[in-house]
């Protein structure tokens, strides 16, 4: 009889591992929207254009934990917002001998849609310090030119701001929220030469290290950087600079996918033409006459590098698509 219980036992036992075993176990990666709890940028703000002011300009401290993720959940949800515009510069790399680069053009922006976003615009300036008087001048803009009128001032950094501010990263010190990007690339500059382990990002040419979901690639355009040692002859002065938040490393297509904002004035996802250093690590090549000289890396744990497949179809019922086409290029050949 003792033997006979015991043989039952043991098969219950392995019958449970074999449940717990097999069973899909939900990954850190696949998140809901709900569990991010991200308030629209437009809550930060009220007033209609002309009259917008701010409600909230600080920051909710969320921790480290589940950083990656949040950051370029949050990044994916704005473009979502946006209309899932997708910005092709694949084919723009300075080694291609058919491309010839095009003169600059304004991009168009329907008054209607400018009306749309100006509110969450809006939001990702509440979030950097000492930005009172942009709003206040867009204010007066608008009452001038009307409430479709764009932006005047350009927002990248904003956007950037207000994601890392979402995502739950209060203190300046670990962060400098700013109106300009070369606020927080010094910073990583110092970050990384100091050791300073409460930094977001340490500062990397690109190649030294293996790019992420949730860090950032800068590029310079006014100067045109070529690495980081330029920027740290210039540490602290103006610079004209641009970064956009690493969503994916499309390895299979040679890209790499980044959002960002004020690209085209509006947040698009963009897909840089990718390439490989000698020991083997994915980069972004040189594309459209510019260079990325900086890569911010985020110091968090890693994340599955299928982050923007599993995100996807959460974000769609933002603007109630399931699939959208822009030149060509839809949500389902991005997966």
């Amino acid at each position: 009889m003792d033997r006979y219980i015991f043989l039952r036992l043991r098969l219950i036992l392995l019958a449970f591992v074999w449940v717990f075993y097999s069973s899909p176990i939900k990954s850190q990666e696949e998140v809901t929207q709900e569990a991010f709890e991200i308030q629209a940028p437009s809550a930060r703000v009220k007033g209609s254009p002309g009259l917008m002011m701010y409600l909230k300009q600080d920051c909710d401290s969320k921790g480290i934990k589940g950083l990656r993720q949040r950051i370029v959940y949050t990044a994916m949800h704005e473009w979502a917002y946006f209309g899932f515009q997708v910005y092709d510069l694949t084919h723009t790399r300075d080694d291609n001998p058919d491309y010839v680069r095009q003169p600059w053009t304004r991009p168009v922006i329907e008054a209607d849609e400018a009306i749309r976003v100006a509110d969450a615009i809006a939001g990702y300036w509440s979030s950097t310090p000492d930005s009172q008087w942009i709003l206040e001048r867009q204010n007066q803009y608008w009452k001038e030119r009307g409430a479709g009128s764009r932006w005047r001032n350009p927002w990248s950094a904003a956007f950037i701001s207000w994601v890392i501010c979402e995502s739950g990263v209060d203190e300046l010190s670990r962060f400098r929220r700013a109106v300009a990007h070369h606020a927080y690339i010094d910073q990583a500059i110092v970050n990384r030469e100091k050791g300073n382990k409460l930094g977001l990002y340490f500062a990397y040419d690109v190649g030294e290290e293996t790019i992420q979901p949730g860090d950032l690639l800068c590029r310079g355009s006014r100067p045109n950087y070529n690495s980081l040692e330029d920027r740290k002859a210039q540490l602290g002065v103006g610079a004209r600079t641009h970064c956009d938040f690493v969503v994916k490393l499309d390895k299979d297509n040679d890209r790499i996918m980044v959002i960002g904002g004020n690209v085209r004035a509006w947040v698009r996802l963009k897909l840089l033409p990718g390439d490989y250093s000698q020991d083997g690590k994915m980069i972004p090549a040189p594309y459209d006459g510019r260079r990325v000289f900086a890569h911010l890396k985020l110091q968090a744990n890693s994340v599955s590098e299928r982050m923007f497949e599993k995100n996807l179809p959460l974000l769609q019922p933002i603007r109630g698509k399931s699939e959208i086409d822009i030149k060509g290029t839809t949500l389902e050949a991005l997966r």
